[in-house]
């Protein structure tokens, strides 16, 4: 079923657990939900409050976000889908083994004391969504190059989705992803969790206190990417042999065809333009995440990029994006530079003597008129510099409505609770800014944009970046 905005009152009184559920998500948008008693009765567990849910990609993060939704036991795990079978991590932080098969045995081994039926597994996603109709919400960790063919699919079928950062791989494919999902009225949550982070929350606060005066400046970093390094100096010349389990053609989706190498998967596919979005696509979305949310960015005049061995193939290894943002009524124009692959800000004069901006590498400074203030990466342990004036300062009351964590504000969402800040029309806008970066760096050129109309208005040339080629029959 597809949830179009209209009322779809049932033939007859048994009314689906399905059309229930999608009806719970749109609950803010004026639907009818059947109270909790009509559908169990006294000390059961009534079908709407279990729902569940399909992952698609079964890689490092699918693996995380996955051992993130066992806590939840109104959530279950009824089917997921990778195009490999078993990849090894140890090399990567992530550690261990993913892929389909362990990951079976890790839900299946996780639920064997519930009584469902066995994890249900597929190496399509398409197939999956035909086949599996109790599906309700599906949450998607493959590389940047399919999440939009998947999360359009998935909305398309009516089901909910969460989709990891960055929402898609290109400008164009992140508008068409949050127009489907705005329109269908699903419930969303894109991967950046330390937006559902207590910090975040506290540095939007004192932001809007006016703690430091009105902001015109914003520098955010990570040193991301250093590790990818070695596999991306060039495209491998070799051909090697595609790991046993694995659907390469069903991997290479919408991308121009190449031969496996282990330089694009099972991990470091992120520093190649075909299927990832370099260190800024990764990384942006968490550590520049305060300042879109406590500054209230809209689309930037202008951005403009630099880096070192920019190539049609590969991510730089360290590379500087400037924006320049508009007034937003009372706050005036902000200028925020992005620092990628360990590249760093200078250091504040208001830090003592010895201390840093971050000791983790990732994190954001914002400078008022009247201080300054720096956090660690995601938004975490914000402080105004120097610490005297952290001390000196009168903390205001919180505001913001605090988070139940970031798997479980999109789980209630589902289930037809107020969407906490931070779904697609948020992060998909958020996507979409952070992106037009690595068009300027492409170019090479001072992007003037248009943000409405998705448009360079000085460069024709940045068109085949804002909506690249799909390829191999593939199509939003």
């Amino acid at each position: 079923m597809k949830t179009n905005g209209k009322s779809d009152k049932p033939a007859n009184k048994n009314i689906s657990r399905r059309r229930l559920l999608i009806r719970g998500g749109a609950a803010a948008f004026g639907f009818t939900i059947l109270p909790r008693y009509v559908m169990g009765g006294a000390g059961s567990t009534p079908p709407s409050d279990k729902f569940n849910v399909a992952v698609i990609g079964t890689g490092g993060q699918g693996r995380h976000n996955i051992n993130a939704l066992f806590p939840h036991e109104d959530a279950r795990i009824m089917a997921i889908c990778d195009v490999t079978e078993q990849a090894d991590y140890s090399r990567f932080y992530y550690g261990g083994t993913a892929g389909r098969a362990p990951v079976k045995k890790l839900i299946d081994s996780r639920y064997a004391d519930r009584k469902y039926p066995p994890c249900q597994v597929y190496i399509d996603f398409r197939k999956m969504l035909e086949k599996e109709k109790a599906i309700d919400a599906v949450l998607i960790a493959t590389p940047d190059h399919t999440h939009a063919t998947a999360a359009l699919a998935a909305i398309n079928a009516g089901k909910h989705v969460y989709c990891e950062k960055p929402l898609a791989h290109s400008i164009y494919e992140t508008r068409a992803v949050t127009r489907a999902a705005r329109k269908a009225r699903v419930a969303t949550q894109m991967g950046n969790h330390g937006h559902s982070s207590e910090t975040i929350r506290i540095t939007c606060e004192w932001i809007w206190d006016g703690a430091i005066g009105d902001i015109r400046q914003v520098h955010a970093w990570s040193h991301t990417g250093l590790d990818w390094g070695r596999f991306r100096v060039a495209r491998p010349t070799e051909t090697q042999p595609v790991p046993a389990g694995m659907d390469w053609d069903l991997w290479i989706g919408p991308a121009k065809k190449r031969p496996y190498n282990i330089a694009y998967a099972p991990y470091s596919w992120r520093g190649w333009w075909d299927f990832g979005t370099g260190a800024i696509g990764d990384m942006a979305c968490h550590n520049m995440d305060p300042a879109f949310w406590a500054l209230k960015l809209g689309h930037p005049e202008s951005v403009e990029a630099s880096a070192t061995n920019i190539n049609d193939e590969t991510t730089p290894f360290g590379a500087i994006y400037h924006y320049t943002f508009p007034a937003r009524g009372k706050m005036p124009p902000v200028k925020m530079t992005w620092y990628s692959g360990g590249l760093m800000p200078p250091l504040p004069e208001e830090l003592e003597p010895g201390r840093k901006l971050t000791g983790n590498g990732n994190g954001i400074l914002f400078i008022g008129d009247k201080g300054k203030i720096m956090a660690e990466g995601w938004g975490g342990s914000p402080r105004i510099i120097p610490e005297s004036k952290m001390k000196e300062y009168k903390r205001p009351p919180k505001t913001i409505k605090r988070s139940k964590g970031h798997h479980r504000d999109w789980i209630d969402a589902c289930k037809g609770a107020e969407h906490l800040h931070g779904g697609f029309d948020y992060s998909g806008f958020m996507t979409e800014v952070i992106l037009l970066g690595n068009v300027a760096l492409r170019t090479g050129e001072k992007l003037a944009w248009n943000g409405s109309e998705m448009k360079a208005t000085n460069c024709p040339n940045a068109d085949q970046y804002i909506k690249p080629e799909f390829h191999n029959g593939w199509t939003l």
